[in-house]
């Protein structure tokens, strides 16, 4: 028997998609023609039937944005673009958020509330929930399952880290976490790794097993080529409508599109601009996101890099052009702009970014170049013919002003992680901070914090760090956003990056597949999908 839960999420979903509503903007009900999303920014687009009552059987093959090497999310693999769907069909999330209401949702938990000032967060769990062993989601399983996350150091263990003073479980089903200062967005630490709950068994062997909460678990894993689950009869909130759920590892944005509108794939995660726009032309419906920062120049800043000098960083910063990158890269279909948030963010304040300014770059670079700097840098990319049209356009422009750039392309996605992350090899690397509009405090602290270990920049300003936890000290949006005017400032003065574009992902489906759930960052969930 489904919860009622299960039940309004799939009315929920049928609604949307047949009225195509957003939360920040609306596409409108074009009466069978193709759908204008252009403006939209996150919700449901497209024109899809109700589907009728939801049956069970089949199966939905989802080509996610890239394929999984690990079955860990703790593998840094709790993101949207980086295996958050998959993690979340075999391990469920604590908290989703609920793109409608605006506002975060039970999932597996039962319940989440904080004090008056957002300093102490009390988690209740359900009754009767059990992992695929048939072991009992208790307090003690989500506290080991959480010091699972933070001791492999998954992507979001410092946030926590800096976050939770303590945490206490007065009995099986309830958890206490006592913050260092207030945080009204504390929830959405539920919503990725350390809401993916593991079961303690997944490591009695020594080895980890892919032991979860979730409405599937795994039949078959090949790393980077697919990931098979199967239905879960015991979940929660029912058995799954759904026999499989299958992840090839399609890198391809054509390939994506191509094998959605042939049935190759049901699902497909597109994140390139003119592939989403064919699909958006095409009248697919799906579910649109967008985040902030999405396209970054990134700039290593740290002492044996040229750009330690921040004249050299920017000289950078003025000689990039958003507006030229997006004609030469995305087809003119993308989102430029230098502000840290663009116009459609809530998060959008009254200071702009540096904006594009050659002669400014050129005098910046003058002024380096006579204290010794020999102009170099060396720009790392991967060596597909996506990238590489951004490497070429950052190369261009950077030359235009009197740099000389080297371009490096990196063998792998696990070889340009490495050679950014790990062995800060490079002066130069598009990349994405991709901030969150329900949180933009946890990937600005993760990209901008002096000690985060996903500062791939080696930038350290103890402004930032203050201004950093005054943000997530913020009472509501008008605090926030006094906070992040300060942010922008000090970025314009400091040019640790240059901001290139926000950016869109576009989660297309086919007209038969229903009951997909968004939350946060993309992740998408399948427990109560059927296919018509």
């Amino acid at each position: 028997m489904r919860s009622s839960y299960g039940v309004r999420a799939r009315i929920w979903m049928v609604v949307l998609a047949s009225a195509a509503l957003v939360v920040t903007s609306c596409a409108g009900d074009s009466g069978g023609e193709t759908t204008d999303a252009s403006d939209v920014t996150i919700g449901v687009v497209g024109n899809q039937g109700d589907g009728g009552d939801p049956k069970s059987g089949g199966e939905v093959s989802f080509a996610t944005y890239n394929g999984i090497s690990s079955l860990d999310p703790a593998d840094r693999q709790d993101g949207g673009a980086s295996g958050g769907s998959e993690m979340a069909a075999i391990y469920d999330l604590l908290m989703r958020f609920d793109t409608e209401a605006g506002q975060y949702v039970p999932q597996l938990a039962q319940s989440l509330s904080a004090n008056a000032d957002n300093t102490v967060w009390t988690l209740k769990l359900r009754d009767g929930a059990t992992f695929s062993d048939g072991t009992p989601v208790d307090s003690a399983a989500v506290l080991w399952s959480i010091d699972h996350y933070l001791q492999k150091k998954g992507t979001h263990s410092q946030v926590w880290k800096t976050t939770v003073r303590e945490t206490n479980a007065p009995d099986s089903t309830t958890i206490v976490f006592t913050l260092v200062q207030p945080w009204d967005e504390f929830p959405i630490m539920f919503t990725t790794g350390p809401g993916m709950i593991v079961a303690p068994s997944s490591m009695a062997t020594g080895t980890f097993a892919p032991v979860g909460a979730g409405p599937f678990t795994v039949e078959k894993f090949a790393s980077q080529d697919e990931l098979v689950l199967a239905a879960r009869p015991t979940y929660w909130d029912g058995a799954p409508y759904l026999e499989k759920l299958r992840f090839p590892a399609i890198v391809n944005e054509q390939a994506k599109l191509e094998g959605l509108h042939t049935d190759g794939v049901q699902v497909a995660y597109l994140r390139s601009p003119d592939y989403m726009h064919e699909a958006l032309e095409a009248g697919d419906p799906g579910f649109v996101t967008s985040a902030s920062m999405a396209g970054v120049l990134a700039i290593n800043q740290r002492d044996d890099r040229a750009a330690k000098d921040v004249r050299v960083r920017q000289a950078i910063v003025a000689a990039v052009d958003p507006n030229s990158f997006n004609e030469r890269v995305q087809g003119g279909f993308g989102s430029p702009g230098t502000d840290m948030f663009a116009s459609w963010s809530k998060w959008h304040g009254s200071v702009p970014g540096n904006g594009y300014d050659p002669e400014a770059a050129k005098k910046y670079l003058a002024e380096a170049k006579a204290d010794g700097y020999d102009g170099k840098l060396t720009y790392v990319g991967m060596n597909d013919p996506g990238t590489q049209r951004s490497a070429l356009a950052f190369q261009s422009m950077l030359q235009a002003v009197g740099f000389t750039v080297d371009i490096s392309y990196a063998t792998s996605i696990n070889d340009l992680i490495s050679r950014q992350f790990a062995k800060h090899d490079f002066d130069i690397s598009y990349t994405g901070f991709n901030v969150l509009e329900q949180s933009p405090y946890t990937r600005m602290y993760g990209n901008l914090f002096s000690e985060s270990p996903s500062n791939i920049l080696g930038y350290k300003n103890p402004q930032m760090d203050q201004s950093l936890g005054k943000l997530q000290a913020a009472a509501g949006v008008d605090q926030r956003k006094a906070v992040l005017d300060d942010i922008q400032k000090l970025v314009n003065d400091t040019a640790p990056m240059a901001v290139v574009n926000s950016s869109k992902v576009f989660i297309a489906w086919g007209q038969n597949v229903h009951g997909v759930t968004p939350s946060v960052d993309a992740i998408m969930l399948f427990g109560n999908t059927w296919l018509s």
